[in-house]
């Protein structure tokens, strides 16, 4: 690429900060956050969400980190990467897209790129976006700034497929911008990159990915309860069907964290108010989403079975994170299995070696324990963290404690109940 590059990545989570830090490796980069202990953390050279290693900070030597608007003026490139949640009600909430754009509007200068990152339905770039942009800077639309979209695929606590290994999705809102859009991720991705047809497309692209994993994940959670009445073990059913070579491997679950949980509704979302209802996508996900009560309540009987006295009982929750292995808290759904143990009156433990305690407590008001105790008439497995390999679960239990392995991690013979 011949022209200068400026880059300003807005946003520094678990998508924006390894995406600021490979570009910094090649081009001036400003990484911008609205959080100044953010900020302060990566000026000591360190992440705490651990996808960027303190030697790779080391690396960027080119990147710069702030929360002054003014420092990105001078960007001519605006890479978006904020998160895009749902609300209570699950409907899309594009509260922090909207304010990047706004901030992004307010330092827009003619011959400017906007690339957005954030996972959002087909169309919300330009229907969305793009007005808020025209209003704060003034400028016109494909004349005097210009719009892409290259939705992230980074899989948190992954540390084989990242940023620069996973094919990249392009696109551009004219041709020529596509193919600037294309050859500024294909300068550091090195499988490769993808440009798509139009910006819609690349967003739809990106939502479906998602929404595929979920609704294959809600499958296997509806065998897994079928086999539980049927009275055979969902685990050794798909070891079974997976030796066929087409098989699709997926396994039962919590279906958390930022997109398998979220991105579908931003599908169906837009599905709705075109007219159309999507009963594929919304059964699958009403399905995954009471998960964590099916296994709370199947906890509960085995100890009723087993002459427990329920109100009162000590659980011991293994994991709060989203996944194994990474400190991503963002719409856990194990947290579903503590809230239906609080309403029978459990006292509830919750164990995990790598979530951060403080960020915890402020979004599920829930405090860590720094080690598990003993003598917990109820035992969930609910993250296949590496550290619950090494854990003798039965020493932490009663005399008959209710093991329940949600992951199929444990050694069938030491469980009641694997999902």
């Amino acid at each position: 690429m011949s022209e200068s590059i400026h880059i300003g990545v807005i946003g520094l989570g678990y998508v924006g900060l390894p995406l600021a830090v490979e570009f910094g490796k090649k081009y001036p980069v400003t990484g911008f956050d609205i959080h100044q202990q953010r900020i302060d953390e990566l000026v000591a050279g360190h992440d705490r969400t651990l996808e960027t290693s303190d030697e790779e900070l080391a690396e960027a030597t080119n990147l710069k980190y702030t929360t002054l608007l003014d420092d990105i003026r001078t960007c001519n490139y605006f890479i978006v990467t904020v998160p895009t949640p749902i609300d209570t009600h699950k409907r899309p909430d594009l509260t922090p897209l909207i304010k990047a754009s706004e901030s992004v509007g307010k330092v827009l200068k003619k011959g400017d790129i906007v690339i957005y990152e954030s996972t959002v339905y087909p169309g919300a770039t330009e229907e969305e976006c793009v007005p808020i942009l025209e209003k704060f800077s003034g400028l016109k639309y494909n004349a005097d700034f210009f719009c892409g979209y290259s939705p992230e695929r980074i899989n948190p606590g992954d540390k084989v497929h990242t940023v620069t290994k996973i094919l990249k999705v392009t696109s551009g809102s004219t041709p020529e911008v596509a193919k600037k859009v294309d050859d500024l991720y294909k300068s550091i991705i090195v499988a490769g990159t993808y440009l798509a047809s139009s910006i819609k497309v690349a967003e739809a692209a990106k939502v479906i990915e998602n929404s595929q994993r979920d609704i294959n994940i809600a499958f296997v959670n509806e065998l897994a309860l079928i086999f539980n009445k049927i009275g055979i073990d969902t685990h050794e059913v798909l070891a079974a069907a997976g030796t066929k070579w087409n098989f699709l491997k997926f396994t039962p679950g919590l279906v958390g964290g930022h997109c398998i949980g979220v991105d579908p509704y931003y599908l169906t979302h837009k599905a709705q108010e075109l007219g159309y209802n999507p009963e594929i996508i919304l059964a699958g996900r009403r399905l995954n989403d009471n998960m964590g009560f099916y296994v709370a309540n199947r906890v509960i009987k085995h100890m009723i079975r087993k002459g427990q006295t329920v109100a009162g009982s000590r659980v011991l929750m293994l994991g709060i994170t989203f996944k194994e292995n990474c400190p991503d808290i963002r719409n856990s759904r194990a947290i579903d299995v503590v809230t239906e143990f609080n309403e029978y009156s459990c006292k509830v433990d919750v164990y995990d070696p790598w979530a951060d305690h403080a960020e915890v407590k402020h979004e599920y008001g829930i405090d860590l324990v720094d080690k598990p105790g003993n003598d917990y008439d109820a035992i969930v497995l609910a993250v296949a963290h590496n550290e619950f390999k090494e854990l003798d679960i039965r020493s932490l239990g009663s005399s008959n404690p209710v093991i329940y392995d949600i992951k199929g991690l444990l050694d069938k013979s030491i469980v009641d109940e694997r999902l």
